[in-house]
């Protein structure tokens, strides 16, 4: 088994090697998210295009079948009271009027509340507050070098100066 960089797993590798195998690493993990997330949109898309193409076909169903409902509603009128024809058609356009008045109430009560939300600004005030915060941030702190790692820094640099170059 080897390294990403072609060196043995067990052995000794220098700082440069490593931060070099870490940065491959890191760019091959950051364009796997991003193949990831495209992949989950592109899905994402085309179940919403398949289920907004089934409601629009539902939709244009219910739209036909409406003028049947209708006779049906007057033909039931009819048999049930007796009433002149004309009548009972007229009861039943009474009938789409108030469903339609309804349905108009409902629409114009959730268009104020959407018209009310500041959802957008809401969102756009938590980023700047996010982003203030950190601004102001300091990085955290390094705990104190330990002085046995202190007597080997010079030799580690030296070593990884010659190992880049």
């Amino acid at each position: 088994m080897s390294a990403p960089d072609g060196s043995p797993v067990g052995a000794e590798r220098s700082i440069g090697q490593l931060f070099a195998s870490a940065t491959t690493e890191m760019s091959a993990l950051v364009h796997d998210e991003i193949a990831l997330a495209k992949a989950q949109l592109k899905q994402d898309v085309k179940r919403g295009a398949t289920s907004g193409g089934a409601f629009t076909a539902a939709g244009a169903v219910l739209v036909f079948s409406l003028p049947m409902l209708n006779f049906a509603l007057a033909y039931g009128i009819r048999t049930w009271s007796d009433w002149n024809l004309a009548i009972c058609f007229l009861l039943s356009f009474a009938a789409n009027v108030l469903v339609a008045v309804v349905l108009a109430l409902i629409g114009v009560a959730f268009a104020k509340k959407a018209k009310k939300s500041k959802g957008p600004q809401k969102v756009a005030a938590s980023m700047k507050e996010t982003a203030g915060v950190l601004q102001n941030a300091k990085p955290h702190p390094r705990p104190a070098a330990q002085p046995e790692l202190q007597d080997r820094a010079p030799a580690a640099i030296e070593a990884v100066a010659r190992s880049s170059s």
